[in-house]
């Protein structure tokens, strides 16, 4: 007999990706109402694990069968055994997740989007891709959004075969440049390894797409670094660009993919004007010690004409007027009207490969 079918959007699948493969332990279902309340409100689970930000299925109605065949796109990707269906206080959690109830936030405007109810139960997910482990090829494989990942035991066992006891996670939603290089530098410098973690999930329009953001890496990562002290993984999640809630939950993650600390920049995960500039770390270090990753804090960074290289608050002496701080939509601008990056700001092979993406019309804005 045909169970009732949910359709999921890219959001919901990603999410049932990392429910269902430890990325997001101890959270291992699409939460109830009492538990997403509890996050909302306390920041915890109802066990009194630290978690930030409710995991919800949502769906426009609530279903009336229990065995629910979860379908995205024409593809049958799992199945939920239902428990619970609620309606959302939408205006209300908005306002807590994101400090905002306001609509010109992306990740508020998604969290209305996105239906007025959700549905809990156990999930299952029916699309493990093949392993990466299998291929023991260098840690750089060519990743498009069809993705090839490691999910969180994997990383883990292959972070315990290069006997790595200190491990740095790094996060990003944008292409790298030579700031992102100067924080990946100084963490090695201090660790035994790294795990580059870029998302790849849904990101607002104009941010640039996850296969170019993946290339640029690839250009980074081989051209200029030890391949041996980096392990490269995409990560299929989306941005909510809840900042401080957000930094939490992306902390949560490495540490589940076996890192003992975790980079957290200026304004991490943050969008516009929403949040003060350090909540996002003020909000990390106050709770790390409950979520079993520690902190490394980094102020911002930008290249200074005067030092002849990057550098950070914390390290330069100059005014604003030596630094060199282009914004994701300054580098938009000038890849679109066919400027070349300055060498200051990014690698060469990185411009090159945002330039070819771009002549492609990968990049639009």
């Amino acid at each position: 007999d045909m169970t009732q079918t949910i359709r999921v959007s890219s959001r919901t699948l990603n999410d049932l990706a990392l429910i269902t493969t430890g990325a997001f332990d101890p959270v291992q279902h699409f939460m109830t109402f009492d538990e997403a309340r509890s996050i909302v409100e306390q920041l915890e689970l109802p066990t009194g694990e630290v978690w930030p930000i409710p995991i919800l299925l949502r769906t426009d109605d609530l279903p009336s069968d229990t065995d629910l065949t979860l379908v995205h796109g024409d593809a049958i990707v799992g199945s939920l055994r239902l428990t619970e269906g609620f309606r959302i206080p939408l205006r209300e959690w908005a306002k807590k997740i994101y400090g905002t109830d306001d609509e010109k936030h992306p990740g508020v405007a998604a969290f209305y989007e996105a239906g007025p109810c959700a549905i809990a139960g156990e999930v299952e997910w029916h699309g493990r891709p093949a392993s990466v482990a299998a291929a023991k090829t260098p840690p750089f494989r060519a990743v498009a959004n069809g993705i090839d990942w490691l999910t969180a035991g994997e990383a883990r066992a292959e972070i315990e075969r290069r006997g790595w006891k200190r491990v740095a996670g790094f996060q990003t939603r944008n292409p790298i440049h030579r700031a992102h290089e100067y924080v990946l530098r100084v963490a090695l410098e201090v660790s035994d390894g790294l795990l580059v973690h870029p998302l790849v999930g849904e990101t607002k329009a104009d941010d640039i797409p996850a296969a170019v953001r993946v290339r640029c890496y690839d250009a980074l990562l081989s051209n200029y670094f030890p391949p041996d002290r980096i392990l490269f993984t995409p990560l299929p999640a989306w941005m909510r660009y809840a900042g401080p809630r957000e930094a939490v939950l992306h902390a949560i993650i490495r540490r589940n993919y076996g890192c003992t600390h975790f980079i957290v920049g200026r304004d991490h995960a943050g969008v516009g004007n929403y949040y003060g500039p350090y909540d996002a770390q003020k909000l990390v270090a106050a709770v790390s010690s409950r979520i079993g990753i520690e902190p490394i804090l980094f102020d911002e960074v930008f290249y200074c004409f005067r030092c002849g290289g990057v550098a950070s608050g914390k390290t330069c002496g100059h005014g604003s007027d030596n630094r060199l701080s282009l914004s994701g939509t300054e580098v938009r601008r000038r890849l679109r009207e066919g400027h070349a990056l300055p060498e200051e700001f990014t690698r060469p092979e990185v411009a090159a490969v945002l330039a070819e993406a771009l002549r492609e019309e990968v990049v639009i804005a």
